[in-house]
């Protein structure tokens, strides 16, 4: 069977976003799956960003031609055909081969960003190569001189967004890895060996594939240097260190970054506003998909109060977004972005590209039907009016 057809019998009962996840579940190494869908602790903050949108309804308009509707949309100066884009996820290419140059070439092909994160595995300007347009997502390092030296880096790969993620100074309790004997560096034994003798599609198509054709992978783009391999009985990859970060230190990368400055893993109204003065163009609202600080409240429910404090600085989001309708709620509640990350590393890990293309292209599909049932022709239109937060909850009589 070719790769074409395969991908497309994978596919063909992916009718939304939730149908990749049990298909990635059976096609992934426990370890692996456990890596990319679980969180911090109890997955309280997991849970809560998907329970934040359920508590939201619409109140659509009727009687509007809608046949003109249109996606797009404009966010620090950038148009894209969509109102969301990749988030940065860690080791992509060990769940889906090549992956950062697959959500790399969907995403523009489909005139979306793509966030390139700092623990990925393919080395930055291959990835820039195949989309000039990414923008780089940092795990900031300690000294001042390695700060520089990667910024220097990022800057000559043409990169024209930096993402600096400030949720990750501190390494959460992540007994759910424990729990699937998920690590990095990963440790040859019986136990991976197992793995991909259990899971053969993904061990010949992912695992062994990159390491015949282009070598043990490694940890590139954390610092301006290459970091640890990914395969390692003695390696170790360095999480350290980053409990130093603090607003000097962002100050001095606003100082060095020329470029567009995007804070993320806000939540606090004051950190809004501390990036507002620092000169950040943008925030992300995040709590890192509940991976990091268990129990941080749901990004869209911190939306409306770092709203009041971002004046003409974009207020972006991310964490439980599955359906168009997801998007919507927070674009009408003042967001002017969203992003997407787990459901398009499961796209990717079952049919490469045609994953992440069909993935994309089933969130394109309810955006524009969605829009107009709400009867709206662009996104402009979407506001506080079209949802209903509880009002008529409230003023509906008791039976």
């Amino acid at each position: 069977m070719t790769a074409v057809g395969s991908s497309s019998r994978r596919l063909r009962k992916v009718f939304a976003l939730e149908d990749f996840e049990p298909l990635a579940k059976r096609h992934l190494p426990a370890p692996i799956f456990g890596y990319v869908a679980g969180a911090a602790e109890t997955n309280a903050s997991l849970n809560d960003n998907r329970a934040a949108f359920s508590e939201i309804g619409f109140v659509p308009r009727v009687g509007v031609d809608v046949s003109a509707r249109s996606l797009t949309c404009n966010v620090m100066g950038l148009d894209f055909d969509m109102p969301f884009g990749v988030a940065p996820m860690g080791a992509a290419a060990l769940t889906a081969y090549r992956g950062d140059l697959v959500y790399a070439r969907t995403a523009r092909a489909a005139n979306i960003p793509m966030i390139v994160s700092a623990a990925s595995l393919i080395p930055l300007e291959e990835i820039a190569a195949e989309n000039p347009d990414i923008w780089y997502q940092a795990y900031l390092p300690p000294d001042p001189a390695d700060i520089a030296a990667l910024l220097a880096r990022v800057a000559r790969c043409g990169i024209e967004t930096l993402v600096v993620t400030l949720d990750s100074a501190v390494v959460p309790s992540r007994e759910n890895n424990l729990r699937s004997g998920y690590r990095t560096p990963l440790r040859p034994n019986l136990n991976l060996f197992y793995q991909g003798v259990t899971h053969p599609r993904w061990a010949l198509g992912t695992f062994l594939r990159t390491f015949v054709q282009h070598g043990t992978p490694h940890f590139e783009n954390a610092t301006a240097a290459r970091g640890a391999p990914l395969l390692s009985r003695q390696a170790v990859r360095d999480f350290s260190g980053r409990e130093v970060l603090n607003w000097e230190t962002l100050a001095e990368v606003r100082r060095l970054w020329r470029g567009r400055l995007v804070l993320k893993g806000i939540l606090h109204p004051d950190d809004v506003s501390r990036a507002r003065n620092l000169g950040a163009q943008g925030v992300i609202l995040s709590n890192h998909g509940g991976r990091q600080l268990d129990g941080a409240v749901a990004p869209l429910r911190a939306l409306p109060v770092a709203l009041d404090r971002a004046e003409d600085m974009a207020v972006m989001l991310d964490g439980g977004i599955l359906r168009g309708t997801d998007i919507l709620k927070a674009l009408a509640l003042g967001a002017g972005f969203a992003f997407v990350g787990r459901p398009f590393n499961y796209a990717a890990s079952l049919a490469g590209e045609a994953g992440m293309a069909h993935a994309i292209d089933l969130l394109r599909v309810q955006l524009r039907a969605d829009l107009g049932m709400l009867g709206c022709v662009r996104l402009s239109e979407l506001g506080p009016s079209i949802l209903d937060q509880g009002r008529f909850r409230r003023s509906c009589p008791q039976s």
